[in-house]
């Protein structure tokens, strides 16, 4: 499967809150979540290294139509409501087609 359809998220937790952002934003990978699903192509959540606040996350999906599907869901709604109460604001998004690359954890 090639991935269609992307972003790149940039989320700012309250101040302190930057660890449990990230803990949040990672059980998303979790058996049942939503970045678990096959369509979930890629799913990468980094820090910024200036503001421990600041997170940034990378998703590319085998469709736009696939994202939105399995972002209607229960388990995402849930994922997203946890997010939504560590935010210090709005998420700036910027969408994108991931065209390759490389990732190795």
């Amino acid at each position: 499967m090639t991935a269609d359809y992307g972003f790149n998220a940039t989320l700012t937790a309250r101040p302190g809150m930057g660890d449990q952002l990230v803990d949040v934003l990672l059980s998303g990978l979790d058996e049942g979540s939503p970045a678990a699903s096959e369509y979930c192509l890629v799913y990468l959540v980094c820090r910024s290294a200036s503001n421990p606040d600041a997170v940034h996350l990378t998703e590319g999906w085998t469709s736009e139509e696939d994202h939105h599907r399995i972002f209607a869901g229960e388990a995402a709604q849930t994922l997203a409501s946890r997010i939504d109460g560590l935010l210090a604001g709005e998420a700036e998004y910027t969408d994108h087609v991931p065209v390759g690359g490389k990732a190795t954890f």
